[in-house]
Order: C-alpha cells, then sequence, then structure tokens
C-alpha cells in the first residue's frame, strides 16, 4: 500500500493513509489577520477527515475558526496544555499529548515527538511545548511542524516521507524555523526516503502583495532542492503547490 500526500498550504497538509485521512494544522481561510493566501482552499480536502493534528499554539497553526469549519465532533490532538483553548469552545475530542506519547487514529500509530520551536501564544496566552508527529503504519510520515533543527532529528526515523518547513509567509524568518538551507540540514539528519517541503508559498502580507504575490513566495523550494542535492542526495524532493497532491508507493 502506498500514501498519498496533499499539499493544502502552509502546515496544512492531508495525510492518506491504510484508510485513514489526517489533517495538520489545519489554516483555511483566504485571510488571516493581515495576511493573504494565494489561492483559495479546494473544499475536498476537509472531507472525510479522521483526526487533526496540531503542532503547536502560534496562531497560524493553532487557527480556532478553521478547526471550527471542520466540525467540534472531530478528534483534535494538540500539545499538552493546549485543550482548554478547546474545550471552551466545546470541542467534543481533544486530546492532549507530550512528546513521547502514542496515540491510535484507526489503524495508525501516531507518536507525539519533539520540536525546537516556541509554543506559546503571546505574553498572555496558552503555551505548551511545540510538538511534530511521526504517524506508522504500512508506511511511516513525520510531520515536523514548525522546528528548528536538533540532534533527535536523527533518532526518528527510519521514515518514508518527511513533511519539512523551508519557510513561512513573509520576505524573512525569525528564530526557531528552518530555512531551506537549514530545512536540508534537517533532511540529512532525518534520511526519508521522500520529502516534501511545507510551511512556504502559501500567505504573504497585505501590504506587500498590492499588486500580486511577491517573489518571496515561490523562491524557497528551489532554494531547497539544491540543498538537498548537496546534503542529501540519496533523497528524492516532491514539490507539491498548494492544492497539489502525490501519491507514493
Amino acid at each position: 500500500m502506498g500514501v498519498r500526500i496533499e499539499y493544502v498550504g502552509h502546515s496544512t497538509v492531508v495525510v492518506d493513509l491504510d484508510g485513514v485521512r489526517l489533517l495538520t494544522d489545519p489554516l483555511l481561510r483566504s485571510r488571516v489577520a493581515h495576511l493573504r493566501r494565494t489561492g483559495p482552499v479546494h473544499a475536498d480536502a476537509r472531507r472525510g477527515i479522521d483526526a487533526v493534528l496540531v503542532s503547536h499554539a502560534h496562531y497560524d497553526h493553532l487557527d480556532l475558526p478553521s478547526l471550527e469549519r471542520l466540525g467540534k465532533k472531530l478528534p483534535v490532538v494538540l500539545p499538552r496544555g493546549l485543550g482548554g483553548l478547546l474545550r471552551k469552545r466545546r470541542f467534543e475530542f481533544v486530546v492532549e499529548v507530550e512528546a513521547g506519547e502514542r496515540i491510535a487514529v484507526g489503524a495508525l500509530d501516531v507518536l507525539a515527538v519533539p520540536a525546537k520551536h516556541e509554543g506559546s501564544r503571546g505574553p498572555l496566552g496558552a503555551s505548551a511545548d511545540a510538538l511534530g508527529y511521526v504517524v506508522s503504519g504500512s508506511r511511516t510520515v513525520y510531520f515536523a511542524g514548525d522546528t528548528d533543527l536538533f540532534p533527535g532529528m536523527a533518532e526518528l526515523g527510519p521514515l518514508d516521507v518527511g513533511l519539512v518547513p523551508i519557510w513561512g509567509w513573509g520576505p524573512g524568518l525569525g528564530r526557531g524555523h528552518l530555512d531551506p538551507a537549514r530545512a536540508a540540514e534537517a533532511v540529512a539528519l532525518l534520511r526519508p526516503r521522500v520529502v516534501i517541503p511545507i510551511h512556504w508559498g502559501t500567505y504573504f502580507p497585505l501590504h506587500l502583495g498590492l499588486r500580486g504575490a511577491p517573489a518571496f513566495v515561490d523562491r524557497p523550494p528551489a532554494e531547497f532542492v539544491a540543498a538537498v542535492n548537496e546534503a542529501a542526495p540519496d533523497v528524492e524532493v516532491r514539490v507539491l503547490r498548494p492544492g497539489e497532491r502525490v501519491d507514493l508507493e
């Protein structure tokens, strides 16, 4: 059996494996605060989802309006300490986890793993350690969420597919993010058979895109491919634009 990956955009990915559909960090709106989306979200990306995996508390990863669009009966897995945000809005199936904990979603095993990233919703907001997830069934898929490099990456494999962030939503990156070169270093540690770059090409600040999407929206993948060819030439890179999908055997 294979796995189907759909890059919905930003850090939102559908992982379709062994009859289970998981959705990561849903961000499904055309406008988020000062950010504009480059294109629409296809409705079928939201259909048939069995559970949601949330990596951390930042507003572009834990987006409550997007979660509400999916319905409040859908299981949501998120870092321990953030469940209250959903329970206040009457979400019915909230699962809080820490790094090292496992849960079953249908036929799949989902392991919460560390991420190196600040995970609060601001000075007075909820806070919890950021996470990634390793999803295991007939194939193994690692969703990194948002992270910087950390030595434990080398211990997460073996992996069939790595979903690795390579950028963000602006012309530059803050601390705790991977740019294309550092993302390639992460790939060299992870050694997946296939890597798919995420967290790029989806949102940009309104004031920088008055005449269309700025150049930095499309630039990161080419830089990432070149860097992976140097750092981990045995790893296959599959670049998906937001809305595209691929079946991997």
